[in-house]
């Protein structure tokens, strides 16, 4: 019995060993992606605002959009910084109606004309 365990665990170590080797072999998915990020101009993470209003804001924003079942997981995930209250929404998400969805969301949070919607329609 014990050898046939310490075989179990060779088989599987020498698995995630060829796996993690095949992985190295290939780009992030969104490496593309991030390019865009690197420009001094463009809204991320970091760029949010640590002043209570807007962090309440954000919070507001970010309970509505997970508490909506009907949105995919990338949708779950946007990005929502808010920077003076002014709200920009990041990030790829299924379908046009997703994006009217969350940017409807936002807007009832922060205000028409204070949501700026750089979501993206992520291609099949």
């Amino acid at each position: 019995m014990k050898k046939f365990v310490i075989g179990l665990a060779i088989i599987g170590g020498l698995g995630g060993a060829i796996s993690g080797a095949y992985a190295e072999n290939y780009p992030a998915d969104n490496s593309g992606k991030n390019v865009r990020d690197r420009d001094s101009a463009a809204v991320t993470a970091e760029s949010q605002s640590n002043s209570k209003a807007d962090v309440t804001i954000t919070q507001k924003i970010r309970r509505a959009v997970t508490s909506d079942k009907a949105l995919s997981t990338n949708a779950h995930n946007i990005k929502i910084v808010t920077v003076n209250g002014l709200v920009t929404l990041r990030g790829p998400v299924k379908s046009a109606e997703e994006k009217k969805s969350i940017e409807a969301k936002a807007k009832s949070v922060a205000g028409a004309t204070h949501v700026e919607n750089d979501l993206e329609i992520a291609s099949q």
